[in-house]
């Protein structure tokens, strides 16, 4: 597995644990930590959603 992999990955279960605390809880980790909407909270979501998209590519692979 690539590291470009790898990031992908953890950032998608970042993602996941993220909604999971949303749903049950109704408690967004990365708004607490970062501020609601803030320029870094967006970047992460940025980054969680093209890892999502990324993670179709890591269904595929043959490695």
């Amino acid at each position: 597995m690539k590291v470009i992999d790898k990031i992908a990955l953890l950032l998608i279960i970042i993602g996941a644990i993220n909604w999971g605390l949303i749903g049950i809880f109704d408690f967004n980790l990365v708004d607490t930590i970062f501020g609601t909407m803030s320029i870094v909270s967006r970047i992460i979501y940025a980054l969680v959603g093209i890892s999502g998209l990324w993670g179709i590519k890591l269904l595929f692979d043959k490695d």
